[in-house]
């Protein structure tokens, strides 16, 4: 699927409305960052076997591991574009698989785990 960058960006910006406002404030110091494609060594980092793909990453410290003196770089939320175009044929396809990237790493950002995160649908 082919889709220009605007357009991607709308649908990312999209999913952040589905965050309820309350939950916004903690999102201040997360840049959301959109790149084309993880790189080799982030795959093997993360242990991304041949054949699977990376379509987000939280880069941060998580609010569940924070103390009242915390400070640190800006968290970080990076879409990977090319694997979210290359999984989905459709734009609904594409719509429903950016929001629940940037759900699921937003759920990072708040401490949810990757086994949390697949119990409830997420993972």
């Amino acid at each position: 699927m082919d889709l220009p960058d605007d357009e991607f960006e709308r649908l990312v910006a999209e999913a952040l409305e589905l965050i309820p406002a309350e939950f916004l404030a903690y999102l201040e110091n997360v840049r959301i960052v959109i790149e084309e494609e993880p790189g080799k060594e982030l795959l093997k980092q993360l242990h991304v076997r041949r054949g699977n793909t990376l379509f987000g990453l939280y880069t941060g410290t998580p609010m569940t591991e924070r103390t009242h003196d915390h400070v640190g770089f800006p968290d970080r939320i990076t879409l990977f574009r090319g694997p979210l175009l290359e999984e989905c044929e459709d734009m609904d396809e594409l719509r429903v698989e950016v929001a629940t990237t940037v759900l699921h790493e937003v759920a990072h950002h708040f401490g949810i785990g990757e086994e949390r995160l697949v119990e409830l649908g997420w993972g």
